[in-house]
This record gives structure tokens, sequence and C-alpha cells, in this order.
């Protein structure tokens, strides 16, 4: 990254009014368990009562466990609304709302991962679910505080790299440890927190996965795309090619087992903070590094092709494909109280990150690409004064990024943007008002290729909430205008990419993404039930999204990024009531739904890869010392295709989990077990790229331990 970047990022950096850390809706009281079973909401002091937010789900404590998958789009399928891309166990992103890619931020603490993620869905995510304290999922349309191509959501990563408070102990260690059968996933994560004084505190953490191919149910293919390989099986056999029909009916026949997808994770990171009542600061180094395998698409295998002197080709045989990741990050958090004045306090939050993952072909390297960033906000909080508050503030992203080989379907390009935006509340007893707005500049330029545009973007959202006084009734509506400039994989893709097994074509024409998005809900909270319902839509103008063309060039099949207006429309619900208590335990039964439905205007047909109808409910009991849960979820079929576009199954799966506390809610050990997909049905996301070749796993027996001293 050049000398004058970081010198421009510092000096946004240092402005005194700057981004806002916006992170969720309420605030719970913080325990001392890795995954803390009271969850961890709020991370900014202003956010706490700032409702404009409204739209929050928190997976902590056994959940967290229990649901832990080597990426972090894995282990939130089960909260309302949320998807997951599924490309390879080693490669996955949530998807929210049937949003995804840029649409959906994913973050470490409130800063963006300043990975490669969103470049592609074969890249993974640069944050280790083992590690993380809470995962808070953002909904509706203030997620514009993270950035306005946030229009579907953000996934924020709560982690103790730096720590938050002063340890009232000598050491205080987390430790979490699991075994999974369905790939024999064996996972081991640990944190220490040291107070050197009353007021600095030491922390160090690491964790490690390894993981073999994964297990599933039935045939490796598809329905329709097994008997398409059927066919070819018939068409060389009759063309007398028996070595090609019987290397054809292998792939056609293979079941039990996804080849090529192990993967072998460490993570590991140390932090200082200097904690006191006037502020703190406080600063982490962290290094992960992954390596895993990409499953290759029957009948779009990427064979170099070698011309002789006769005109004739020979093709050349690749092994598989492999990706090996690593990545060295910078982070710093800091925050001064300034008292009783207009404003409360003055946050900073800052990463810096030194991306390089590769793409090998066998032994041999493909493609390498190289990601250097930096990424900054900070906050002026306002103190509140009859019923107004808020916060104003800024936000910096520098990255570099680079694809080295013959198959860097991106040209080396750089992105700048900075932005301002502010939230503001007013409450008028029963009634609040809540406004943000939001302004970007973004600045795209690849020499390479001669390109250099530069995208101002405006976003906007006003929301109304109705909260009658002590039943726990909330009804409210929020409007939001969302911008966003394109990405530069949108824009500047234009070539051979042999980990998605395809041919990526942008368009360097395309404007701003716009929408005018709407949503209602309705919450009640009380001490035996929880209800949650929300209508959403949203209208785009110049939408962009990515499809299968039906053409081919290098062997592979072509997928373009096309700009036409668009609809979204879906619901999310929750609900959990207790339906009786005795014997000291509660008894309770909760379900979700969510569905989402979008497709192009003017006769465009549906936007690709969007979710069916998913269904999940669940019994439980639950005491001080032991939960018991059986739950049952479905997904409807999804006919509704684009072209080019397979449909998808149904399926039903059956899941059962226990956790037991042997010294207690407070003794500081829990022992988890679960089964997930009981009856080892096959399974597919339709959001995924790979659906067709890559189901979701078999039976999964899985147990684990975490320890909080």
């Amino acid at each position: 990254m050049s000398h004058h970047k970081f010198l421009t990022s510092a000096a946004i950096i240092l402005l005194p009014a700057s981004p806002a850390f916006a992170q969720s809706a309420q605030q719970t009281e913080t325990g001392d368990d890795f995954h803390n079973d009271d969850a961890i909401v709020v991370t900014a002091p202003y956010v706490d009562r700032i409702d404009v937010l409204a739209g929050t789900s928190v997976l902590t404590g056994d959940q967290l466990t229990q649901d832990l998958r080597g990426q972090i789009g894995d282990s939130l399928t089960k909260l309302p609304g949320v998807s997951s891309t599924s490309f390879a166990p080693g490669s996955s992103r949530p998807v929210l709302r049937g949003f995804q890619g840029p649409r959906v931020r994913v973050l470490t603490d409130g800063i963006g991962t300043l990975d490669a993620s969103n470049t592609s869905v074969d890249h993974a995510v640069t944050i280790d679910p083992l590690t993380a304290q809470s995962v808070e999922v953002l909904r509706g349309p203030a997620v514009l505080l993270f950035g306005g191509d946030a229009i579907g959501g953000a996934v924020n990563v709560i982690d103790k790299r730096i720590p938050r408070d002063v340890p009232d102990e000598a050491f205080h260690l987390d430790a979490v440890g699991g075994f999974g059968s369905a790939a024999d996933d064996w996972s081991v994560g640990g944190s220490l927190d040291v107070p050197l004084t009353d007021s600095l505190v030491f922390h160090i953490n690491g964790s490690y996965r390894n993981t073999d191919d994964l297990d599933i149910s039935g045939f490796v293919l598809a329905p329709e795309l097994r008997s398409e390989v059927l066919e070819q099986v018939a068409e060389e056999t009759e063309e007398g090619n028996l070595d090609e029909a019987a290397e054809l009916a292998e792939t056609a026949d293979q079941r039990g087992t996804v080849f090529n997808t192990a993967s072998e994770t460490i993570n590991a990171s140390t932090g200082l903070a200097y904690i006191t009542e006037g502020g703190n600061i406080g600063f982490s180094v962290s290094y992960y590094d992954t390596d895993y395998g990409v499953p290759s698409r029957p009948g779009a295998e990427h064979a170099h092709e070698d011309g002789d002197d006769d005109g004739d080709e020979e093709e050349e045989e690749e092994g598989p494909v492999t990706i090996g990741l690593e990545q060295i990050r910078v982070d710093l958090r800091a925050g001064v109280n300034l008292g009783d004045g207009f404003f409360e306090s003055l946050n900073l939050r800052a990463g810096y990150s030194d991306y390089e993952h590769t793409e090998f072909e066998g032994d041999e390297i493909g493609t390498v690409f190289e990601v250097e960033g930096i990424e900054a906000r900070a906050e002026l909080v306002q103190n509140e004064r009859n019923g107004w508050r808020g916060v104003i503030g800024t936000q910096l992203l520098v990255r570099d990024f680079n694809a080295i080989g013959a198959e860097a379907f991106v040209p080396k390009n750089s992105i700048e943007s900075w932005a301002l935006f502010t939230v503001q509340e007013i409450d008028l007893g029963n009634f609040e008002v809540e406004a943000a707005a939001r302004f970007d500049h973004t600045d795209i330029e690849s020499s390479i290729v001669n390109f250099d545009r530069s995208f101002d973007s405006f976003s906007g959202a006003l929301g109304f909430a109705y909260a009658p006084e002590d039943n726990g009734l909330r009804l409210g509506v929020n409007l939001s205008r969302s911008e966003r400039a394109p990405s530069a994989e949108e824009l500047l893709s234009d070539g051979p990419h042999i980990a998605t097994q395809a041919f990526e074509i942008g368009n360097p024409n395309f404007t701003t993404e716009k929408s005018w998005g709407g949503e209602l809900y309705a919450r009640w909270n009380s001490e035996d039930i929880q209800l949650s319902a929300t209508v959403y839509a949203n209208s785009f103008d110049d939408y962009i999204f990515e499809t299968e063309t039906g053409a081919e060039e290098d062997g592979l099949p072509v997928f373009q990024f096309f700009q036409e207006d668009a609809t979204y429309y879906g619901f999310e619900a929750s609900a959990s009531f207790v339906v009786a208590r005795a014997g000291g335990f509660a008894f309770v039964t909760d379900g979700v739904a969510d569905y989402v439905r979008a497709k192009i205007k003017d006769g465009g047909g549906p936007v690709p890869r969007i979710p069916p109808l998913r269904l999940l409910g669940g019994i439980g009991a639950q005491s001080d010392s032991l939960d018991l849960r059986a739950e049952l979820e479905w997904s409807d079929s999804q006919n509704r295709v684009s072209t080019f576009e397979t449909p998808t199954d149904s399926f039903t799966m059956v899941n059962a989990s226990a956790a037991w506390r042997p010294l207690g809610k407070d003794g500081g050990v829990t022992l988890l077990a679960s089964a997930n997909n009981i009856f080892d049905v096959n399974a597919r996301r339709h959001a995924s790229f790979t659906k067709d070749f890559v189901p979701l796993a078999g039976r999964d027996i899985r147990i684990s331990a975490k320890f909080s001293f």
C-alpha cells in the first residue's frame, strides 16, 4: 500500500467527527464465559437506546458452541432470515433476507474482515467462530450505519482480542473443544486474560481445527445434474469412448462423501488494553491460516490445451483445486469519555490487514490473490438531552487488490472510500422517532485496464415506533433509501476462475444500485413469551446480479453480471413460549419461519439463488444444570429459478441436543452433545453456487466442552 494512502488514512482517522461504530439494539449483563450465556449485545454505549437497529438476533453461549462450524455462514443458519452460501465446508458466507455478497457486511468487532471473501464465494471468511464471544445479526434499513452497501444486513462477530474490562482475578481462562462425526471435525480454542496492573490487561487466544472430507447422505450430484451426466455416459458409450464413459459413470455414482472438502485452520492473536474510568485504548495482532479443498463441478473441469505442430490439441490433466490462505491483522480500539457536555464520548476503531491466498491446481500454483487494506471508524456519541440522543461520525476504507496468475479474473485495482453519517432518536414517551443518514464517496481505480471511476451515494432511514408502557409490546415501521457503488468485481471481472470453475464477466459501465425499502414489525416480550414478526420489501433501480448465461468460454460456463430493476419482499418471524414449569425445569417450545421472493422487473424472471420458505420448530426443557432440546427443520423446494438455474428439492432434518453444567449455571463447565440430521437426509441450500454437487452434511454427531475459570 502506498505511503500517501497511509497518511490520508491517518488524517481522516484523527478527524474530530468520525463514523459511528454501531452494533445492536439492547444491552444485557455481561458474564465471564468464553462463549457467554448472557448476551453481549451492545459494544457501543449510544446504541443501547437507539431502536432504529430493531431486528437484531444474537447468538451466544451454549447455542453458539453447539452450532460452531468452520465458517461463520454455516454457524448462523438457524436464525430467522439467515441462510448460507455453503460453497464448501471451508468457505461459507451468511445470506440475509436472500441477499449475499457485497450486500451483506461481515464484521469483526465492527470492522470489515479486510479479506477477499466478498470477491468470490469460494474465498473463506477470515473469522474463526471458535474464538467468538457472541455473534450479532443485524437486519433492517438502519444497517446502513455499517455502509450503504449493507442492504441485506450485517453480521458482527464480537471477540476478546482487545479486552473490554480488567479481570478481578489473577487470570481468566476460557477454553472450548469439540468433535463432529460428519467430517472427523476436531477443534480446540482457548483464551487467556491476565491483569498486569489495575488498568492494564494482557490477552492471548488461539484455535485449531482439522476436518476430513465431508460425509453426506445419498448421491453427491443433485438429480438433474446426475441425469445430465448419465446422458453423457450414454453418448460416450455410443461413440466408443469407453474410458470417458467409465469416468463419467463413476462421477454420477459417487455417493456418501464429497471429495476434496477437507480443511485445516489455525488462528492466533494477542492483545493489550489500558482501561480507566476516563477512557480506554487497546490493540491486537492476529494471524489466521487455513487450507481447504474446493470440490469440482462435473462437466466443468478446466483443462489446459496445448497445440502441437499438426494442429492437434492435447489436454493436460489438472489436480484438485485447493486454497491456502494467510492473513496478518492489526486492530486498534480506543475511547475517551467527554463528560456532561453535548458529546458523551469519542470512540475509535481501526484495523489493518495483509492478506494472501493461493489457488492450487494439484501441486501447481494457479492464481495468487493479495489484499492489503485499512478500515477505520470513529464516533462522537451525544449525551441524552430531554429525550434526544444520537451519534455522528465518519468511516474510511483503503484497499489494494491484486490477483497474479493466468486465471486472475479480476485485474489489479484499488478502492478508496470515505463516509459521513449520523443516527438520531427522539423519545416522545410511548412514541419514538428515529432518523439516519449516510453519504459515501468511493473511488475505484485499475491502471492495468485504464479504469478510474468515482461514485457518490446517499442513504437514509426514518423510523417510527410505538411502545405502550409496561406490557412488552412494540410496533414499528422503518423506511429507507439505500444506495451503493458497484464492487470492483462487478465492474472488472473478465476471465476464468478455477476455484468457482466459471468464466466470470463484469461490466465497467455499471451505475450505483439504488433501493427503496420498508418494513413493518411487531415484537412482544414477557417473562414467558417472546414474539417477533417482520414483513419487508425492497424496490431496486439498477440492481446488480450474477447469473449463468448458457455460454461457454475456455471450457467453463459463463457467469455474467447484469444490471436491471428488481423487487424483493418477504417475512421473518420467531416465537418462544414457556408452556410449563416443574421440578426446576422450564418447558419451552419455539419456532422460526422465513420467506423471501425476488424477481427482475419487466419479465426478467426470478433473481438467482433465493432461499425458499423455511420452518424450524423445537421443544425443550431448561434448568440451571441441564438443557434438552429436539427440533425439526423443513425447507421447501425452490422451483422459482432463473434461466439455466436448477431447482432444489425440499428437505426435512431432525436434530437433538443436550447441555449439562455439572457444577451448576455459574460453575464454568458445560458439556454438550448434539445429533444433527438424525435421519441422514440429502439436503441442499438453494442459495449456494455449488448446491448441485456439494450437499449439506449427513448424520453428524457432535460433542463439545467449554470451560471458564
